[in-house]
C-alpha cells in the first residue's frame, strides 16, 4: 500500500486528525503525516470547505433558463451536473492535485459521519475524476483515542455511496423545487402586484405552513366558559380544594348537580378514602441534537442554529461526541467508560452520589438500536476549571446541559409520594390529588432549572372518617387558545410533523412519521425561512410575516403546504439511503409534481386577493444630519444606519445592532448631533459577559468610554 490521502470537511476537522499522529510538515492546503503502523507510507490530510462542489445553475445546461419566465418552466435537466464552488478553486485545486499523486493509492473519506459528508466527499472525488479506492472514517469524536482506534478499523464504503445517493437526490430534489417553484410563484404573484420574489422550498415551504397554521388556530380561537363544581374543605390539619366529576359549557348543569344533592354552600363532608401512592420518575433520556435545541431554547433562550453552532464548537474542542444525531441511546462502551470517568465528572459539577448503574438499561444503553451515531454525551476529555472559565458563558451554558443529562443517568429516580383524598358531601365525591416529594434524585443535577420545579398542590395530613367543613360554589373558567411557538418548540413541531406532542412516549409513537427534514437540517430550514423574511422571532416568540402569510394563502391546498407528504418523501429518501429505493424514480416523481403544479397554480394565484400596499416597504425615515459629510441624512437601511450621500462616496455608518446591543434612533441621534450617549447597559463581550458604556463618536468610528474605575 501506497501513501494514503484524506479527506477532512473542514481544517479544524483536519487538524484533530492530524494532532492524534507525528506531524511531518504543515502547508496552507494540507498536512503531511510521519510513517507510523498506521500509515506506514505515510498520509496526505487535505479538507474541503464545506461544499467545494455545488449543482450547476439552470443557465448553465440552457442559456433560455438564465431569464425568468413562465414559458421556461419547467427547468428539468436531462442529467445533474456539479461545478466547483468560485471561491474555492485554490482548495479544490490542491485536493486535485494531492488525489492525482501517484504515490497516493488510496482515498480516505474522513469527512462528518453523516449524509452529506457523504456528499461532499463523492460530489468533490468525481470532479477532480480520480479512480481509486475509497475507505470510510466513521468515529463519533475527535479524542486522539477515537481518531486512532477509527484509522485502524477503516470501513468499506458500499454504505458510504448509499449514504451519498440518498444525499444528492435530496439535494437534486431540493434544486428542482427551489428553481421551478420560486420562480412559478414569484412570477404570478408579480401579475397581481407584489414586488419582489418567493423562495419556495421542498421542506421549507411546509414548515412555515405549519407556523401559520397554528397562529390561524390562534386568531380564529374563540373562547368559551365552562363550569365546574369545586369545595374548599378544612380538615383539622389544614385546607385543600377538590373537584367534583363534571366539567361542562352549561352553567345551570352544574348548578343543577348541587340542588340534586341538596348541597348548600357552606355545608359538611366526610373524607371517604385516602390513598398514598409512591412513585417514582427516571432520570431523562439522553440528548439527541434535537432535545438538546429544545430544552436549550426552553432555559437561555438560545436559537437551534445557536445550539448546533455551540455543541459543534464543543466537539471540535473534543469535550463532546458528535452534534448531529437523532440517538438518545448509547452503546455499552461508551457506558463503560462514562462509569469509569464518573468521580471526575462528579468533581467538575461538586456533588458527589452513590451511582446507580443502568448499563442494562435500554432506555439509556441499547447497542442494537444505536444507528449511524450515539446520543450527545461528554468524552473521556474532562475540562479544567481554567479551560471551563475561558470558555464563553453560552457555551459552557451547553456542556453542562450535556453533562448534567448524562450524570442523571447514574443517579437516583426521583420519588414522591402522590396522595388522593376523596371527600363526600351529601354523597357527592369530591377528589383532591397533590404530591410529597420523597427523593430529589437525579433532579438535584437541575436544582436552579425552574422547568423541574414542582408545582402540584401539597395536601395536608388527614385520616378516612374524618369529618370537615366545606364551602361549596359553581366555578367559571374560560378556554384558552394555543401558544404561538418558541423558536425551540418548531425543531419539535418539526419532528413531529405539527402534532401537539409534549409527552415523550407520544413522541416515541411519531417517530414513524419521521417529520420534515433531517436532525443535522432542521435548526438550517429555520434560520433560512427566517432570512427569506417569512418569519420573525422576538422575544423567542415566532410570528409569521405578511410575506409569509402570503407564501402560505399561495400554496394552500398543495403538496407543497402538507408536512405529512414532507415527512413521506423524507422517509423513501432513507430507504435510498438504505438501497431500498431508487434515486431515479423519487426524481421523476418530483419532475411530475412540478408539473403538476405548473398546471394547477395559476387558477390558484389567480382566484388570490393580494393587499399590495402591505409589501410596499416604509421609506427611510431621517434621524439626523450626517455628522461626516453634513450635507446626508442618517437613517435606518437593511442592518445599518447610513448616509442618504453614499452615492457620493460618503462612507458614514452605523451597525444596528453592536455587541448584541441593538442601537435605538435616540442613541445614533446623539452620537451625529453631540458625538456621545449615554450609557448604555447590555453589551456583550466575547466571554459571554455583560457590560455597560457609553459610546463615542471618534473620527466617524464608534469607541466604547467606561466611567472611572
Amino acid at each position: 500500500m501506497g501513501k494514503i490521502a484524506v479527506l477532512a470537511e473542514k481544517p479544524s476537522q483536519a487538524r484533530a486528525y492530524a494532532d492524534a499522529f507525528k506531524i511531518k510538515k504543515k502547508e496552507k492546503t494540507f498536512i503531511e503525516l510521519e510513517p507510523c503502523s498506521t500509515f506506514p507510507n505515510g498520509a496526505v490530510i487535505t479538507w474541503a470547505v464545506g461544499h467545494l462542489v455545488e449543482l450547476k445553475e439552470p443557465k448553465e445546461y440552457q442559456k433560455e433558463w438564465e431569464k425568468w419566465s413562465l414559458g421556461s418552466l419547467p427547468i428539468i435537466p436531462q442529467k445533474f451536473e456539479d461545478k466547483v464552488v468560485s471561491k474555492m478553486y485554490t482548495q479544490f485545486h490542491a485536493v486535485k492535485k494531492i488525489f492525482n499523486d501517484p504515490q497516493v493509492t488510496m482515498i480516505y473519506n474522513g469527512c462528518d459521519s453523516e449524509r452529506e459528508g457523504s456528499n461532499i466527499f463523492y460530489s468533490l472525488l468525481k470532479m477532480t475524476k480520480v479512480n481509486k479506492p475509497v475507505k470510510r472514517l466513521w468515529i463519533n469524536s475527535l479524542e486522539v483515542e477515537e481518531i486512532r482506534k477509527g484509522f485502524n478499523h477503516m470501513q468499506s464504503n458500499e454504505r458510504d455511496l448509499l449514504m451519498y445517493q440518498e444525499a444528492k437526490t435530496r439535494q437534486i430534489s431540493d434544486w428542482l423545487v427551489g428553481m421551478n417553484c420560486s420562480r412559478l410563484y414569484t412570477l404570478l404573484l408579480q401579475q397581481k402586484g407584489f414586488k419582489g420574489s418567493i423562495s419556495i422550498g421542498r421542506v421549507q415551504s411546509p414548515t412555515v405552513y405549519l407556523i401559520y397554521k397554528r397562529l390561524q388556530e390562534i386568531e380564529n380561537f374563540k373562547p368559551e366558559n365552562f363550569y365546574e363544581v369545586e369545595g374548599v374543605f378544612k380538615a383539622q390539619n389544614g385546607v385543600y380544594k377538590g373537584k367534583a366529576k363534571i366539567k361542562t359549557k352549561v352553567k345551570e348543569e352544574a348548578e343543577q348537580l348541587l340542588y340534586q344533592h341538596d348541597i348548600q354552600p357552606i355545608d359538611t363532608g366526610q373524607i371517604v378514602n385516602v390513598t398514598n401512592k409512591t412513585k417514582r420518575v427516571q432520570p431523562p433520556k439522553l440528548h439527541a441534537l434535537s432535545t438538546l435545541q429544545a430544552a436549550a431554547n426552553k432555559r437561555w433562550k438560545y436559537s437551534p442554529a445557536h445550539v448546533l453552532k455551540l455543541t459543534q464548537s464543543l466537539y471540535e474542542k473534543k469535550l463532546v461526541s458528535y452534534p448531529r444525531t437523532d440517538s438518545q441511546l448509547i452503546t455499552q462502551n461508551e457506558f463503560e467508560y462514562l462509569n469509569n470517568a464518573l468521580p471526575r465528572f462528579q468533581q467538575l459539577i461538586g456533588q458527589a452520589f452513590a451511582p446507580v448503574l443502568r448499563g442494562q438499561n435500554k432506555r439509556y444503553v441499547d447497542g442494537s438500536n444505536v444507528g449511524e451515531h450515539y446520543a450527545i454525551i461528554p468524552t473521556k476529555k474532562v475540562p479544567t476549571e481554567k479551560a471551563l472559565q475561558t470558555m464563553p458563558a453560552d457555551e459552557r451554558n451547553i456542556y453542562f446541559e450535556i453533562l448534567n443529562t448524562t450524570l442523571a443517568m447514574f443517579h437516583q429516580d426521583y420519588e414522591y409520594d402522590e396522595k388522593m383524598i376523596l371527600t363526600s358531601v351529601r354523597n357527592l365525591e369530591f377528589k383532591s390529588i397533590g404530591k410529597t416529594e420523597l427523593v430529589k434524585g437525579w433532579k438535584e443535577l437541575f436544582t436552579s432549572d425552574k422547568d423541574f420545579k414542582e408545582r402540584e398542590e401539597v395536601l395536608p395530613a388527614v385520616s378516612q372518617g374524618e369529618m370537615v367543613q366545606c364551602k361549596v360554589s359553581v366555578i367559571e373558567s374560560t378556554t384558552i387558545p394555543p401558544k404561538p411557538y418558541t423558536e425551540g418548540q418548531l425543531i419539535t413541531m418539526m419532528k413531529t410533523c405539527g402534532k401537539s406532542v409534549e409527552d415523550e412516549e407520544e413522541i416515541e409513537v411519531l417517530k414513524s412519521i419521521e417529520g420534515i427534514g433531517t436532525e443535522a437540517t432542521r435548526s438550517g430550514i429555520i434560520e433560512t425561512i427566517k432570512k427569506h423574511g417569512f418569519i420573525e422571532v422576538k422575544k423567542n416568540i415566532v410570528s409569521i410575516t405578511s410575506k409569509g402569510e402570503l407564501l402560505c394563502r399561495a400554496i394552500e391546498g398543495t403538496l407543497l403546504s402538507s408536512p405529512s407528504m414532507t415527512a413521506k418523501w423524507e422517509i423513501y429518501l432513507q430507504k435510498i439511503g438504505r438501497g431500498e429505493g431508487s434515486a431515479k424514480h423519487f426524481i421523476e416523481n418530483i419532475g411530475k409534481f412540478i408539473n403538476q403544479l405548473i398546471g394547477n397554480v395559476p387558477k390558484q394565484i389567480d382566484a388570490l386577493i393580494i393587499e399590495t400596499e402591505r409589501f410596499t416597504k416604509p421609506t427611510a425615515k431621517d434621524i439626523a444630519i450626517c455628522p461626516t459629510c453634513k450635507v446626508g441624512k442618517i437613517s435606518l437601511r437593511k442592518n445599518f444606519y447610513g448616509c442618504s450621500e453614499y452615492k457620493n462616496d460618503c462612507k458614514q455608518a452605523f451597525p444596528e445592532r453592536l455587541l448584541g446591543r441593538k442601537l435605538s434612533e435616540k442613541n445614533i441621534k446623539d452620537l451625529c448631533a453631540i458625538g456621545k450617549t449615554s450609557v448604555i447597559k447590555g453589551f456583550k463581550a466575547k466571554s459571554g459577559k455583560q457590560f455597560s458604556a457609553a459610546l463615542r463618536l471618534v473620527e466617524g468610528k464608534i469607541e466604547f468610554e467606561f466611567k472611572d474605575k
